[in-house]
């Protein structure tokens, strides 16, 4: 296809439009990298140790009944709630744990446990003789106590006294389990994992920029890019931690996010300056024909990211806000640093980014110019096979329509069979000391270990009005005992019961039990505490928050694809494709992660469900993903269709240019993110492999196959809109073109290679 060029700029064009921004950055791009690295250097100190600042915890609703009973309980009966266990085992020498030298030095532990600073609710078995804190075999038994607070002030308690109780003891070993020592267990093995995850991406992701720009020089600038944007969103998270609640796993994704889109959007930007340098252009015109065209859709593709990312906002786990927090913190840093930092640094490299030119190591003879279309270290014959497989997906396009939608739908198959749970400590690799306490309490003790529910009441007036209410209790189906009341005196103006029921901890008829037991009349307020209720409440919330938050992500996301393309059914199409693209990843997270397949290649242990907040932090960043890669390829087809007419070449010339630079850019990130699914804490390793996995399948699937056939059977309705939308459109919304011709100039359609005819 011929191309209608303008003239080259000079150095001394005008800007425009490209902002005040790009003119400072153009005419100083000296003192604009200065004050980058100077702010950057800011950054690591304000962002320094935010792992120990943050928490673990975070999963449940705070304003939930379930959350404000447990913490009613920690406050009137601190022992009803321990959250920190010492497993006790008798050593070999010794009868059991029933020993007198045994049972003297766990009452010893106890008393120096319960005198502990920060402790409350000490109690254990030599002093209660409950067999639930004895193990069937009599060898072990459990000293349990509550660490008050929020799980970072718990965590630093459990930091200071672990040391004195872990290990040999005379006659006894002294293992430390619990929540609270679950909580730190998992914020040290995230803090490590995160670190190897970062060694592991940084090498191979600038070897893949390399051989994907051809030059190393061009190669450096996305992970500088990178660097900065992560820097900036941890000294962020820093601060938000001196307010709120910040979840330990929102560092994971700010390493991926902030390496995967600093280098999609460094790509495209490099990318179009190569372009404008090739087309004769000097390095500051380059740059500011750069920011006008691909910066644009850069900004509209961190606008869309951003949107997807903030929906979380909208949900009340802290765990949720986290990652709306640190996700919108790195999309904005990421562009900003790619339209500020980025150009400054490619003004004063000029056509020195295309120093150590590697393509010249395998390529015969000269390495020309592929043109101002040609991706980084794209050849113009992959370009030429992008066309064909184009071309060839419209000629078939009813086939490839239906068989890629009916294959994604086939791989959703599986997460119809969802089941929703807690995380316990079997998220930890099974090493871990506090999943060995766990398992152990598990497989050897007698019950089951904190599955029971706890009411807390209040405002009652008596015994016999506390007894009546328990009797009510015990008498609903699947109840198997209900102890208590324990109250805080004659006047009983609190009290607790402790209700243990049938089947798991988190089944079915426990959760289902948690609206019986609230359903029962009490003439006091009564409130239900226990893990099934947790669950039970977070779903509401969820189910609660899910409708505004889908509604925020379609309109906004509608919205920002129209200012894009002028179109009413691109819009459509965008949000339905990317919804279906995100199908494999769901099913594949229920096949592999809730149902155990491949557990024991990937090292982890399946516990027969997902939990409950993953399946929505997955939907909002697979979602922003696949919208960044879709971003990119409309504004170049949109450019190719405003300079052409031309529906089929528009679609095909457009994927042509973006294909290979949208498959190149996604295989980087899914690269990032399997080394974050290389964790050995299981949530963050199904992230971090299901992430990767829906990049995948949307860069090589849905825009590549997909989107093709679609805009082939929509035909030129594709750009349709009514007259006042367009006229609006015309007047704010933005494109990767410069200035698009009349229609009346438009050349003559580039032919169909002949290799897909």
């Amino acid at each position: 296809m011929s191309e209608v060029k303008k003239p080259p700029s000079s150095g001394g064009e005008r800007h425009g439009e490209s902002g005040r921004w790009t003119r400072f950055v153009t005419a100083r791009p000296r003192l604009s990298l200065l004050l980058a690295l100077v702010v950057t250097a800011l950054t690591v100190f304000a962002g320094g140790g935010v792992a120990e600042r943050m928490s673990s915890g975070g999963w449940e609703d705070p304003g939930a009944q379930s959350t404000y009973a447990t913490k009613a309980l920690e406050r009137e009966f601190p022992g009803s709630q321990p959250n920190l266990l010492l497993l006790v085992e008798a050593g070999s020498q010794a009868a059991g744990v029933d020993d007198p030298a045994v049972a003297a030095e766990a009452e010893r532990l106890t008393a120096r446990l319960a005198a502990e600073q920060g402790v409350v609710g000490v109690g254990s078995y030599w002093r209660t003789h409950l067999p639930a804190l004895r193990s069937e075999d009599g060898r072990q038994a459990l000293i349990a106590a509550r660490v008050p607070g929020d799980p970072k002030a718990a965590s630093e308690v459990l930091e200071r006294i672990a040391p004195h109780y872990r290990g040999e003891h005379g006659p006894v070993r002294v293992s430390l389990g619990g929540p609270v020592a679950v909580q730190r267990e998992v914020t040290t093995t995230i803090q490590e994992d995160l670190l190897r995850a970062e060694l592991i991406a940084l090498p191979v992701t600038l070897v893949l920029l390399v051989l994907v720009f051809g030059s190393a020089v061009a190669a450096v600038l996305p992970l500088g890019v990178g660097i900065v944007a992560i820097l900036g969103t941890n000294a962020v998270l820093s601060g938000l931690t001196e307010f709120t609640e910040v979840s330990v796993f929102a560092q994971n994704l700010t390493t991926a996010l902030g390496l995967g889109l600093a280098i999609d959007y460094a790509l495209f930007i490099v990318r179009r300056f190569r372009e404008e340098l090739a087309a004769g252009r000097d390095p500051v015109g380059a740059v500011g024909a750069t920011v006008r065209t691909a910066g644009r859709t850069v900004l509209f593709s961190a606008l869309t990211v951003a949107v997807a990312l903030s929906a979380m906002v909208l949900f009340p786990m802290p765990f949720l806000r986290s990652f709306a927090y640190a996700g919108v913190a790195v999309v904005l840093l990421a562009a900003a640093a790619a339209l500020i930092l980025l150009p400054a640094a490619l003004v004063l490299l000029g056509e020195r980014v295309n120093s150590l030119d590697l393509r010249r190591l395998w390529r015969r003879g000269p390495v020309s110019d592929a043109g101002p279309d040609a991706a980084p270290g794209a050849t113009a014959e992959q370009r030429r096979g992008w066309g064909r497989a184009a071309a060839l997906v419209m000629r078939r396009a009813p086939v490839f329509a239906v068989a890629t939608t009916a294959g994604l739908l086939l791989l959703g198959i599986p997460f119809l069979g969802v089941k929703f749970g807690t995380v316990d400590d079997r998220q930890l690799p099974g090493t871990a000391e506090s999943r060995v306490v766990q398992q152990q309490i598990r497989d050897g003790f007698p019950g089951s270990p904190g599955g029971e529910l706890t009411v807390f009441a209040e405002g009652a007036h008596g015994p016999a009005e506390l007894a009546a209410y328990r009797d009510r209790v015990a008498a609903l189906p699947g109840v198997v005992r209900v102890d208590g009341p324990v109250s805080t005196g004659a006047e009983a103006s609190y009290a607790y019961f402790s209700v243990t029921t049938e089947g798991e901890a988190v089944g079915p008829r426990a959760q289902g039990l948690v609206g019986d037991v609230r359903k029962v009349d009490a003439d006091f307020r009564t409130s239900v505490a226990g893990q099934a209720a947790r669950l039970v409440d977070t779903r509401e919330a969820i189910a609660d928050a899910l409708p505004t938050a889908l509604a925020l992500v379609a309109v906004a996301t509608l919205l920002l694809v129209f200012l894009l393309s002028g179109s009413l059914l691109i819009p459509l199409q965008a949000v339905l494709l990317n919804a279906l693209s995100l199908t494999a990843m769901f099913g594949a997270v229920v096949w592999v992660f809730q149902e155990g397949h491949l557990s024991g290649l990937l090292s982890f242990t399946a516990t027969g469900d997902i939990e409950t907040t993953l399946p929505v932090l997955m939907f909002c960043i697979a979602f922003g993903l696949s919208m960044d890669y879709g971003v990119f390829l409309i504004s170049r087809i949109k450019e190719e269709y405003d300079r052409t007419g031309d529906h089929e070449g528009a679609v095909r010339g457009g994927l042509a240019r973006t294909g290979g630079l949208i498959t190149a850019a996604a295989l980087i990130l899914a690269v990032v993110m399997v080394a974050i699914g290389t964790s050995r804490v299981t949530n963050t390793k199904m992230l971090g492999l299901g992430i990767a996995l829906a990049v995948l399948m949307d860069a090589m699937v849905v825009r590549s196959l997909l989107v093709p056939a679609v805009m082939k059977l929509t035909g030129k309705a594709t750009w349709w809109a009514p007259g006042p939308l367009r006229r609006l459109h015309e007047r704010i919304g933005l494109s990767e073109g410069e200035s698009p011709q009349p229609a009346a100039e438009h050349p003559e359609p580039e032919p169909v290679p002949a290799g897909a005819r």
